[in-house]
């Protein structure tokens, strides 16, 4: 992985609402493709175990939240490469995080998101494992964050395979 380098934290406070900027930034495009998402997702046929559409804003806003906490608290951590690998896995893992929403809700495609959130989940497995080796404590803060992505592809996966018709 190429080494980033990244000032050191002269003005933490700041950094802390740089990373919350960036987890906004990446809610909001994923909620873009989100706008009508509780429309289709009434639509598909659901299994007994599928949350209310309802539940998913508040699990994201505090997920984001945490996300962006975690990437603080590692880039407050001394500069070095294992900090630098921490920090560029966790942004990259934002492009699937965002891409995701689009796929599913706006395009409706059921295959690409599936394999958009295997990738996904994938990238927070090594960002967490990056995390662990700056800050373990960070990395704690990104369990929840895979434990519900990987909720989120088996629901996936069952959608997609129940509702050919909607998710094609």
């Amino acid at each position: 992985m190429t080494s980033l380098t990244l000032p050191s934290p002269r003005h933490p406070w700041a950094g802390l609402a740089a990373w919350l900027a960036l987890s906004v930034a990446v809610a909001v495009i994923g909620g873009i493709a989100s706008a009508d998402a509780g429309n289709f997702y009434r639509q598909l046929e659901q299994p007994d175990w599928a949350p209310p559409a309802r539940l998913f804003g508040p699990v994201w806003t505090v997920l984001y939240a945490a996300m962006a906490v975690a990437a603080w608290w590692v880039w407050r951590s001394p500069p070095g490469p294992a900090r630098s690998t921490a920090l560029v896995l966790y942004v990259v893992q934002l492009v699937p995080n965002a891409l995701w929403s689009w796929l599913f809700f706006a395009w409706q495609q059921g295959a690409l998101a599936m394999a958009d959130i295997a990738l996904l989940w994938l990238l927070i497995v090594a960002t967490v494992l990056a995390f662990w080796r700056v800050k373990p404590g960070a990395a704690a803060l990104l369990l929840p964050y895979l434990a519900w992505v990987s909720f989120a592809a088996a629901l996936n996966f069952w959608l997609w395979r129940h509702n050919p018709a909607l998710l094609g």
